[in-house]
């Protein structure tokens, strides 16, 4: 069974993934992966071109957990979004010493749930977990995203909602 899990940069993808390593679990940082997609850079918006189509056809299938911005995009047997309130997002993304303006693009991503809707779009409602990190440890995500890959816990998700935080932008 492949896992994927998904979400926003800085919503804490890479870290519960290291702890589902730590549990034994195979874990593929889709961001290890991507090189020889790579067609372009968007300077204006301080990111690579990737070919994803190419790269989601090539995917080689893994009995795990893949996590990535682009793990939506694979054909997993679940997969979790993981979301997190966009002031926090933006704390998480300037300790990475991203510019001012990809916290931004990120923080209104995650307010207007794009990861999500792109995951609802792909997958059968039966197959989403959305789980929010915010204020949460990596060994509680973990714990989490454990549970609802091993039928332990009922898909969910479409319960959280930042469009406000859109409102104080305006």
């Amino acid at each position: 069974m492949m896992c994927g899990i998904t979400g926003t940069p800085g919503t804490g993808k890479s870290l519960v993934g290291m702890e589902l390593a730590e549990r034994g679990y195979t874990v593929v940082h889709l961001t290890d992966t991507v090189g020889p997609y790579v067609v372009g850079e968007d300077e204006e918006r301080d990111a690579q071109e990737i070919d994803t189509d190419r790269w989601a056809e090539e995917f080689v299938p893994v009995d795990g957990f893949v996590e990535g911005h682009f793990a939506h995009l694979l054909h997993c047997d679940r997969i979790v979004v993981l979301r997190c309130h966009p002031d926090e997002l933006r704390a998480r993304l300037a300790r990475r010493k991203y510019r001012e303006r990809k916290i931004r693009e990120n923080a209104e991503a995650e307010a207007l749930d794009v990861c999500l809707v792109e995951t609802v779009e792909a997958y059968d409602p039966s197959q989403i977990l959305e789980l929010d990190t915010t204020g949460r440890s990596a060994t509680h995500c973990a714990d989490r995203i454990e549970q609802f890959r091993n039928g332990e816990i009922p898909p969910d998700f479409g319960h959280i909602d930042w469009s406000g935080y859109l409102e104080g932008l305006l």
